[in-house]
């Protein structure tokens, strides 16, 4: 282990496991990201999660965390010196009345099963509740975090600390490009080349138009997630479909491709995201001749197949869309919560210090 890590703080956690060679700490800086990188890789079979990463992605984005400091809001739990696991926690206040306190967690598969994680969850949560202390607010308040159908280890923990789902999103491919629908546009609306001095109008077009959807949060949309977004190279302006009514941006698909997502999985997938049309072009049809464009771009530039994700519940009837469009579901999410209760907590701990300070 390095100096820089041997000087990190070691944290304390409650009801530890009894493991020898087990510890948690806080972060230790960029020298933590290759093992970060280590937990998620070795994870993704055991947990049936198909995803690509790379040192340059975590640099990216912890460069640009919003309501997220890795220096208090990060736990690393090690075994004889080794990256086992680790969790981090960040908020956010949604459009629908509520403050949402969020955490995740990765923890290797051999050390499943040994009370790791759920040391980690309790140490989230306490830091949660203390964020939450401080922000003097009454409006209701929720623990909340994030687990496929696939994610066993992690679903059976949540459930068993008092989380209960209560929202589903879907994963869906069109496996085939072939029959791809020719869609008009809406009359009045053109599709253009995105330039860089549209990335700003377009990120506030897209902003607005979510802001219908469950959890929406401005700080999802800080402008630091275009920054960084900008640097990653799945960002590819070339593929969009931006249609525009004049001056304004009327609605859009942010199409993307992952090289090395295509080269880990062997296929040729694209993906039609941030599918979104602002209130006065709705119910035209203008989001299915713009998925259709975008299909046909997917198609032309050799991708065999393509991907989205969906809230199953969308209120503008996104699901039922993509489904008419050739999409089918491949995997469910589910958005865990359980009610945060901060002042309660504080007592709590309170009342454990004074029943410490009598033994």
């Amino acid at each position: 282990m390095s100096h820089l890590a041997e000087l990190t703080t070691i944290r304390t956690v409650s009801e530890p496991p009894a493991i020898a060679g087990l510890r948690f700490r806080g972060f230790a800086g960029e020298e933590d990201y290759p093992s970060m990188l280590a937990v998620i890789e070795r994870s993704k079979e055991a947990d049936q999660i198909e995803r690509t990463d790379t040192l340059d992605d975590i640099r990216r984005n912890y460069a640009h965390l919003v309501n997220s400091d890795p220096q208090t809001d990060m736990l690393f739990a090690e075994v004889n010196g080794h990256v086992v696991g680790y969790s981090r926690v960040w908020w956010q206040f949604v459009d629908d009345g509520q403050r949402v306190y969020s955490h995740l967690s990765f923890l290797l598969p051999e050390w499943r099963g040994y009370g790791i994680r759920l040391a980690m969850l309790r140490f989230s949560e306490r830091r949660l509740a203390e964020i939450a202390r401080g922000h003097n607010s009454s409006l209701p308040a929720f623990y909340e975090a994030w687990a496929s159908d696939g994610e066993h280890h992690l679903r059976q923990l949540l459930e068993a600390q008092g989380y209960c789902a209560v929202r589903y999103g879907f994963e869906m491919v069109r496996s085939s490009l072939d029959d791809i629908p020719d869609l008009d546009l809406p009359e009045g609306i053109d599709v253009r080349p995105a330039r860089p001095e549209h990335f700003r109008q377009i990120w506030d077009a897209a902003r607005e138009a979510f802001q219908d959807h469950w959890g929406y949060s401005e700080a999802e949309w800080a402008y630091s997630n275009l920054e960084s977004w900008q640097q990653s190279p799945t960002f590819t302006p070339d593929l969009w479909q931006v249609a525009w009514a004049g001056d304004e941006v009327a609605g859009m698909v942010l199409n993307f491709i992952s090289d090395a997502e295509n080269q880990e999985y062997n296929r040729k997938r694209g993906y039609t995201e941030t599918i979104c049309v602002r209130r006065p072009w709705r119910r035209r049809g203008l989001a299915r001749a713009l998925i259709a464009r975008s299909l046909r771009v997917h198609r032309d530039v050799g991708m065999t197949e393509t991907a989205l994700g969906v809230d199953a519940q969308n209120p503008n009837g996104a699901l039922q869309l993509y489904e008419s469009m050739g999409y089918q579901v491949v995997k469910r999410n589910s958005v865990y919560r359980k009610p945060l209760d901060a002042e309660a907590l504080a007592q709590e701990e309170t009342s454990n210090e004074d029943h410490s300070r009598t033994l």
